[in-house]
């Protein structure tokens, strides 16, 4: 018996790396505090649970997810309404938008939809670790293009070579930006659906972060002029309403793409379960209010990380979006001996930058994503703990 070679290429999923180091840590009697893993702990607003109960109790429900290909029509009609409230952005529900179990997955439909083997796709790096396999599954080549700190974490296009950028076929990139937290201006998103039609690039904007910005201005890469002619962004309820666990998002734009995510869809799974998607149509329709709670415990939560990261001898102007800090490491460390070095003195862990990408030596990932009395805890070890730091 053996696997598929495609495997081989796959290196070991980061987040379930973090996991396993912390249930070692905690069954060697540590209280590890994880700052590593961004996934909400606070509550899914009520009326979106009060809508999965109620749609749970009708067997209607309970039989395979009504036009299993796209997503419910009611659903997709939500997700209009929403994009056209929060960013003025007009999406046709029939042929523009598909349901997905979640973001993550439609990034592996618009790579079996889109990408054939041998092609050649430009990835962001640092970036998602999700990225690489689904270009890998369908035998093409992921191409990577750096962020660096210089330029905000924006990508710079005069970095990719014009050879690779013609025979490219497909582009994944994320804003705000999961590590950096990095978030993109209008004039680089038109600068992003220039450079893809100029070499024919279809555009995987992953936004799961879109809501997720402080004090700038929160986009869509379907805001700008054109956007819909190069390719689709991915969006996801998991941040906005604390329902990661849910598994429910949307992909929107270039029709001939979200159709062949609907196509690689319909020929692997059945849909999003009814009741999710009834509970999906109460976030997108009554939960505004509580994307602006949430905003304001993030903000509170970054603000004492920034506090005791600037007490320590941290100086830096942290990006603007997602809710994640994405630190430099102090002299003397790489990214994997600091988080060695935080675990071993504070028993709290950290995301290394390395594991984003090359070009994600350097830096740790703080998530916000805490209780704040494990937050807090955590700060005060490090003021405990750490000796004084010294930066380049």
């Amino acid at each position: 018996m053996q696997t598929a070679d495609r495997l081989k290429k796959i290196p070991p999923y980061l987040f379930m790396e973090l996991r396993n180091k912390i249930n070692k840590a905690r069954a060697e009697g540590k209280d590890v505090i994880s700052l590593a893993i961004g996934d909400p702990v606070d509550p899914t607003p009520q009326p979106v649970i009060d809508a999965l109960a109620k749609a749970a109790q009708d067997p209607e429900n309970h039989r395979y997810p009504t036009d299993e290909e796209w997503g419910m029509k009611s659903f997709r009609d939500a997700v209009a309404r929403w994009y056209a409230r929060r960013y003025n952005v007009e999406l046709n529900p029939s042929g523009e938008i598909v349901g997905l179990i979640g973001s993550k997955e439609g990034c592996h439909h618009f790579a079996m939809g889109v990408i054939n083997p041998g092609d050649t796709v430009l990835v962001t790096d640092p970036g998602y670790p999700g990225y690489k396999p689904s270009i890998w599954f369908v035998d093409a080549t992921p191409h990577p293009v750096p962020m660096r700190a210089e330029n905000d974490f924006l990508v710079d296009f005069s970095d990719i070579p014009s050879d690779v950028a013609k025979k490219a076929s497909a582009f994944y990139l994320n804003y705000p930006n999961n590590p950096t937290g990095a978030v993109a201006t209008r004039a680089f998103l038109n600068d992003l659906v220039a450079f893809a039609r100029d070499n024919d690039i279809a555009v995987c904007y992953d936004n799961p972060y879109s809501e997720v910005v402080f004090g700038v201005e929160r986009l869509s890469f379907l805001s700008v002029e054109g956007a819909k002619d190069v390719g689709v962004e991915l969006n996801s309820l998991s941040k906005p309403y604390n329902m990661t666990g849910w598994r429910i998002g949307m992909a929107c734009g270039n029709p001939e793409i979200v159709k062949a995510i609907a196509t690689s869809k319909a020929n692997t799974d059945s849909g999003v379960f009814n009741a999710v998607q009834y509970a999906g149509i109460a976030a997108l329709d009554e939960c505004d209010a509580d994307i602006e709670q949430m905003l304001e415990r993030y903000a509170s939560r970054r603000e004492k990380v920034l506090a005791t990261l600037r007490e320590l001898g941290w100086t830096y102007d942290p990006p603007k979006g997602a809710f994640y800090l994405w630190v430099p490491v102090p002299e003397g460390y790489t990214s994997a001996s600091f988080c060695d070095f935080m675990l071993e003195k504070c028993a709290v862990v950290l995301a290394p930058g390395a594991a984003y990408g090359q070009y994600g030596e350097g830096f740790v990932r703080f998530s916000l994503t805490v209780e704040e009395s494990r937050l807090d805890e955590a700060l005060q070890r490090m003021r405990d703990q750490l000796p004084k730091l010294s930066f380049a």
